[in-house]
């Protein structure tokens, strides 16, 4: 089967199978003949409000039906969904329509954006509105995700892949009409990604307001799912389950759980693999930009322990030095990829650079090696950048809301372990006299960051935590603390 525009594709679906679940919220359902119905007529609302092709739609809403017709109803139109977190302060918020200048806001406050276009949680769009297929329209990107930057700052990640979608070829393990669960927010890349392609696919997606471990087990039962999308920090927690909850629920209809967004324990690992088969258990590398990702199915890493696997077939890998030279299999550099395609097919971004090198390679920051049959180890990350519970933060942009306190003289944030999470926030604030009311401090964050990149312990110390250069000391002040535990 050729490409179906995404305009189209729940029309496909409603006609094939219109009174079968196409999205289950934790019972709140639609079929596929009520979705393609309901967001036939919210594109029109949309439309009334000025939504047009290759217009950004930003979608600030919770995980739920809604969430999947508001993306939809921007795809008929041939616009593109650009997903933010529902729990965005207003601040961070502004930052992200400043940058892509949206047609319409989904999901904020009546009024918020005077000049702007914009509709509350639970719009309803008018019942006289005709809820017929519109005209076909396909979006030059079907996605444009957001990210903090490195520079403190927010960036977008804009796919270069028109919105339209072929069901029929095997990929990540989604069954064409089979299922599949997504418990992460899905704002994020990868919860957002494996939902819309199960559906793509004429799968049914269960989504949940947020992760919990039993309920996640109950779903795989109840509705006996055959995918399933997690990050370690999930996986930890249906683990620390007593046994015999775990045992309470039939898992076997699952055929593959992906874990991805950051370095999963080994010992979990294969905990999953000894519990649900290796031959359940898949894991991918890569990030949102797409240039080269690698997976590995459990079979292959019990024969390759701590590997996140090989390069998929549309994209190369190579480990370099300091210096941007190749290493030989074993050595430890820096992870750089492109697409075969070539440089920028795969992405661009608004509001950042990519970090290249000669010839197009990329690099998302993390150092690794090879081994002789090219399986990719991960070792590091050269960037300052942190990982809790599968959310990248970069530590940048909470300095930056730090250092706005009155007061407040510099500020480092760095990542400390955390057995649950992965990592913690941990800010160092640098105030003069030593005193910080802590709570006015916190209320002071609150209003600037969404509350996972919030420090979850703060430490106040008098003496600069930046060099002359303006240059924060983060890897001494981490080792330090470490060793300081140890």
């Amino acid at each position: 089967m050729a490409n179906i525009s995404l305009s189209r594709i729940l029309a496909h679906w409603a006609e094939i199978q219109p009174d079968r679940v196409a999205v289950d919220h934790e019972g709140d359902q639609r079929t596929w003949h009520e979705l393609e119905a309901r967001t036939n007529r919210l594109a029109r609302a949309y439309a009334a409000l000025g939504v047009g092709e290759n217009d950004f739609v930003t979608i600030a809403l919770p995980n739920g039906v809604e969430f999947f017709e508001a993306a939809f109803a921007a795809w008929k139109l041939g616009a593109t969904p650009q997903p933010i977190s529902a729990k965005l302060p207003k601040f961070e918020r502004d930052q992200i329509i400043e940058l892509g200048k949206p047609k319409l806001v989904v999901g904020v406050p009546a009024g918020e954006y005077p000049d702007m276009a914009s509709v509350e949680p639970g719009f309803e769009p008018d019942a006289s509105l005709s809820d017929a297929p519109l005209p076909e329209k396909t979006a030059d990107s079907f996605k444009a995700m957001t990210s903090g930057g490195s520079t403190g700052r927010p960036k977008l990640i804009v796919s270069r892949q028109p919105a339209a979608w072929d069901p029929d070829p095997d990929f990540l393990e989604i069954r064409k009409q089979g299922s599949m669960l997504v418990p992460g927010p899905l704002y994020h890349n990868g919860p957002f990604l494996w939902a819309m392609i199960a559906l793509f696919k004429g799968a049914t997606v269960a989504v949940t307001t947020r992760f919990d471990a039993e309920q996640t087990l109950q779903l795989i039962d109840r509705l006996k799912l055959e995918t399933a999308y997690m990050v370690p920090t999930m996986m930890r927690r249906i683990w620390a389950l007593p046994p015999e909850v775990r045992a309470r629920y039939d898992l076997s209809s699952l055929k593959a759980l992906w874990h991805l967004a950051a370095p999963c324990p080994p010992w979990l690992k294969q905990a999953f693999i000894d519990w649900l088969g290796p031959e359940v258990i898949w894991e991918l590398y890569g990030g949102t930009e797409g240039q080269g990702s690698t997976t590995i199915q459990g079979t292959e890493w019990l024969t390759h322990k701590g590997s996140v696997g090989r390069p998929v077939e549309t994209c190369e890998m190579k480990i370099v030095d300091e210096d941007g030279n190749p290493v030989a299999p074993g050595e430890v550099g820096e992870v750089f990829m492109r697409p075969l395609a070539g440089p920028g097919t795969s992405y661009y971004y608004l509001g950042a650079e990519p970090k290249a090198i000669e010839g197009g390679w990329e690099s998302l920051g993390d150092m690794g090696w090879m081994d002789e049959e090219g399986y990719l180890y991960l070792s590091d990350r050269r960037s300052d950048m942190i990982v809790v519970g599968g959310a990248n933060i970069y530590p940048a942009e909470v300095e930056a809301a730090i250092d706005s306190w009155p007061g407040v003289r510099s500020s480092a944030v760095i990542g400390l372990p955390d057995e649950d999470m992965g990592a913690r926030l941990h800010a160092i604030v640098d105030v003069p006299g030593g005193t910080l009311d802590e709570d006015a401090f916190m209320a002071h964050l609150a209003e600037r960051l969404v509350r996972y990149k919030l420090p979850r312990s703060i430490e106040v110390v008098t003496e600069p935590l930046r060099d002359d250069a303006g240059k924060s000391r983060r890897s001494a002040l981490r080792q330090a603390r470490l060793s300081q535990t140890a």
